[in-house]
């Protein structure tokens, strides 16, 4: 299985559609936003007539008010995964959110804790500080991977504390043993499909600092000129809570903050290509972890690509 990675604004979807095409694939993304209906420009989700031409799977498979968990992409991930090696095609894995790719190569013990509103809307009434000095008594090794201001981790934390009487930490500790070496494999039964016998390739598109960051702004400016502001504005009239988590994805939250009132037009630009660029650097962070990642740059020949992965 082919997955392609790499930080926002890098060129990940027209790469993996391209070497969909060329490899008879179908695309399975690997971002945490784009399951949701509604929330496209902010997303920068694949064009509809980009996902006619190549078929995407994990796209547009959620409302923003509802639900969706690492442990739901992994399930779902599978379930695409063998849908496309039924027809005799590649699986491609294309996307940016660090924490699934991690989990969907290396497997990954979930807590055993569905999510509970009325604990999380009691957490909610609490500051970060008071959050942060509850988790740092309960389970001080989460606390120091967590920073004190992220109050939508510090609440996951402690509600699953709270539900299984155990810190999220220790239950982290445990990972899944594959039957196989895919984490997607569900039986040694089960049609693969690989390069030169490899389960899985990792191909990763990055570029140097400044270029990345060039291209981020220009992104971000592209966005608002398409109506990012208007996509947020209706989703808020659609009755979606600011509140929800999908609402405060990087974009929305910044937009949402702008029609409040707490900054100009520009100011949120501003904000928002500097929250984007620091995003763009834990992306990094994440995909350090992944040592066998082939790196290459946007701008490379695909037909270089497909050698590299013809050795594999």
């Amino acid at each position: 299985m082919l997955c392609l990675l790499g930080p926002t604004a890098a060129g990940k979807t027209v790469l993996g559609i391209e070497l969909a095409k060329a490899l008879n694939g179908e695309i399975i993304s690997a971002d945490s936003m784009q399951v949701y209906r509604g929330m496209d420009i902010g997303t920068a989700k694949p064009t509809t007539e980009e996902r006619k031409n190549i078929h995407h799977h994990l796209i547009d498979i959620r409302n923003p008010d509802e639900s969706w968990t690492v442990s739901d992409f992994i399930e779902e991930a599978q379930s695409a995964k063998l849908k496309i090696q039924n027809k005799g095609k590649v699986p491609i894995m294309v996307g940016g959110t660090g924490l699934y790719i991690n989990a969907w190569l290396n497997g990954f013990s979930f807590p055993p804790a569905a999510e509970d509103k009325e604990i999380r809307k009691r957490l909610e009434s609490f500051p970060a500080p008071i959050l942060y000095s509850r988790l740092s008594t309960v389970d001080s090794l989460a606390a120091t991977k967590i920073h004190p201001n992220n109050k939508k981790r510090l609440i996951r934390a402690l509600e699953v504390y709270e539900i299984t009487g155990k810190p999220i930490s220790e239950l982290q500790k445990h990972r899944m043993e594959p039957k196989t070496k895919s984490l997607g494999s569900i039986s040694n039964e089960e049609p693969r499909i690989s390069f030169a016998g490899s389960e899985h390739t990792l191909i990763g598109l990055n570029l140097p600092r400044d270029l990345l960051y060039q291209r981020i702004n220009q992104r971000v400016d592209e966005m608002i000129a398409k109506g990012l502001i208007n996509e947020v504005s209706g989703l808020l009239k659609q009755g979606y809570n600011r509140q929800l988590r999908s609402m405060q994805a990087l974009g929305y939250k910044e937009v949402i903050d702008y029609l409040d009132g707490k900054w100009t037009r520009d100011e949120m630009t501003i904000e928002l290509k500097k929250r984007t660029r620091h995003f763009a650097r834990r992306q990094l962070t994440w995909f350090r972890r992944f040592t066998e990642v082939k790196w290459f740059e946007p701008s490379v020949d695909i037909a270089s690509i497909l050698r590299y992965i013809k050795t594999i």
